[in-house]
């Protein structure tokens, strides 16, 4: 069995500040329900509370972003290589702007509010609707790097 080597890997993985956020609504909700109610109440309520949270946050940021010799995936998407164009790193403004009022509704999104940068990747294939991938990422210039070194159809 050959291993696939990956040029970029990355795991869009929600910031330890939500889920201290997290932890703090689920103690507020016990002590909310448990004082008026019960602590029994109060602990099925938190407990749900927290399972949801937790479920959310771990398939919210479960989010992959990889690069490998042959594809991109990003999200639940793959794409073949070969219909890669033009790569673009975007930092501040210009992935605010991005992911906001310049943005295609074709376009396909992978979109984490809590990253500061992204990278544009436009598609080549005629037969796919979308004319660019906007990709949420902690490096955007490393994943254009890893993408524009070996990308097929550059324009």
């Amino acid at each position: 069995m050959v291993l696939k080597e990956s040029m970029y890997r990355e795991s869009l993985r929600v910031p330890v500040s939500w889920w201290l956020i997290a932890v703090a609504s689920v103690v507020t909700l016990f002590v909310i329900v448990a004082v008026p109610v019960g602590v029994i109440a109060g602990a099925i309520v938190a407990g749900v509370a927290a399972l949801l949270l937790v479920s959310t946050f771990v398939r919210y940021g479960g989010a992959r972003v990889e690069v490998d010799e042959q594809r991109l995936t990003a999200g639940r998407a793959q794409i073949d290589r070969a219909h890669l164009g033009a790569v673009e790193a975007l930092t501040g403004d210009a992935a605010r702007n991005a992911f906001g009022r310049d943005c295609d509704a074709k376009a396909y999104l992978v979109l984490r509010s809590y990253l500061p940068g992204a990278v544009r990747v436009q598609i080549t294939d005629p037969g796919d609707p979308a004319p660019y991938w906007l990709i949420a990422t902690r490096h955007p210039d490393r994943l254009a790097a890893a993408l524009s070194g070996h990308t097929v159809g550059r324009s």
